[in-house]
């Protein structure tokens, strides 16, 4: 195991997508974005072949950069996904690693007047870059989505909105069941207003005039914050949260706009969408501090509820928490290259 930077069988190309959708957001982030293309071992000796492309989408406060982060005795998936193709544990594929960083920490990938067009972004711009500048199977039976956490929620309801677009997905650990992942953070939040007097803006304000995550409300608000951006943001893209800030006593019109971006809710409506899915991964740990095991055991059973077919869905719950579950990553890019693959095959 190698503390240090290990040599590609494949390469990642780095590039600068200028985005449109991302100009002039409402926190003024970046609009030209980092945007990195995996490509497996093999690619420039056979210009003839094309290949199913895979995109990774991060958890919350993850930005492009961190795929490259090194733990004590674990590679980054930048290595551990190039090793699958250069094992030959799975037919080659094209990786796509996308940047959705916002000031607030995260996107969740939607289109939200408090964040700005990360939906449009990754699906209008981003993909249709990649397929004209790569040899990619460019159709919605050879593209997958993964995340884990907030990107296993952009995992789920991204194909969901555009079945056009992918045709495959999994999610690590993502974010679904609401009333299990989200209420027991507000609850905490509120006690950490009582500081700012009940107004996360001041507390928003001090934190950006100090190093981050040196208090211990940060993270919790953060979250809180950036979440509501994406989800009960007004019009003018000032965020409201969906309890109130000084009791925590839930605000219905509010909470029920989160609601509506559930996964494990969203599922009837998109039920149609949901059965034309080729493949589906599913999983999460059993000690999950935000109980998204649950939300991954209601996920699936929504998804089987409403006639997606168990053929395509690999469900699993394994001895974890929230964090450290990178190795899961490289075994949800095998299975779906593998796939996408067979699909290509047929």
């Amino acid at each position: 195991m190698l503390p240090w930077q290990a040599d590609l069988e494949g390469r990642v190309d780095e590039h600068v997508i200028d985005s449109e959708a991302l100009r002039g957001n409402p926190l003024n982030d970046p609009h030209r974005r980092p945007l990195w293309v995996y490509v497996p071992p093999g690619y420039d000796d056979d210009p003839g072949r094309a290949y199913p492309s895979i995109y990774v989408i991060q958890g919350y406060t993850g930005h492009i950069g961190m795929w490259r982060n090194r733990t004590p005795f674990r590679q980054p998936f930048v290595e551990t996904a190039d090793q699958v193709f250069a094992r030959g544990e799975a037919p080659p594929a094209i990786v796509v690693y996308v940047d959705a960083w916002t000031a607030y920490g995260g996107s969740q990938f939607v289109d939200s007047p408090g964040t700005g067009r990360y939906h449009t972004y990754l699906c209008d711009e981003v993909v249709p870059w990649v397929d004209a500048r790569y040899r990619t199977l460019a159709d919605r039976d050879h593209r997958a989505i993964t995340g884990k956490s907030s990107g296993g929620f952009g995992a789920m309801i991204t194909p969901m909105l555009r079945p056009d677009l992918f045709g495959a997905l999994a999610t690590h650990a993502g974010d679904a069941l609401y009333e299990h992942c989200y209420l027991p953070g507000f609850a905490e939040a509120v006690r950490h207003l009582r500081a700012y007097d009940g107004d996360i803006l001041r507390w928003w304000k001090e934190f950006r005039s100090r190093p981050a995550f040196t208090d211990p409300a940060d993270d919790v608000l953060l979250v809180a914050l950036g979440c509501s951006a994406a989800f009960s943001a007004r019009p003018d893209g000032t965020p409201e949260l969906p309890v109130d800030p000084r009791t925590g006593e839930l605000r219905p019109d509010l909470w029920r706009r989160w609601l509506d971006w559930d996964p494990v809710r969203m599922v009837p409506e998109h039920a149609d969408a949901m059965r034309t899915m080729r493949a589906i991964w599913i999983d999460a740990g059993t000690r999950d501090e935000y109980y998204l095991d649950l939300g991954a055991e209601a996920f699936r059973r929504s998804l089987l509820d409403n006639g997606v077919s168990p053929d395509v869905v690999h469900f699993e719950l394994f001895d974890a928490g929230h964090g450290a579950i990178d190795y899961r990553y490289p075994l949800s890019l095998a299975w779906l290259a593998t796939r996408l693959t067979e699909r290509t095959c047929r």
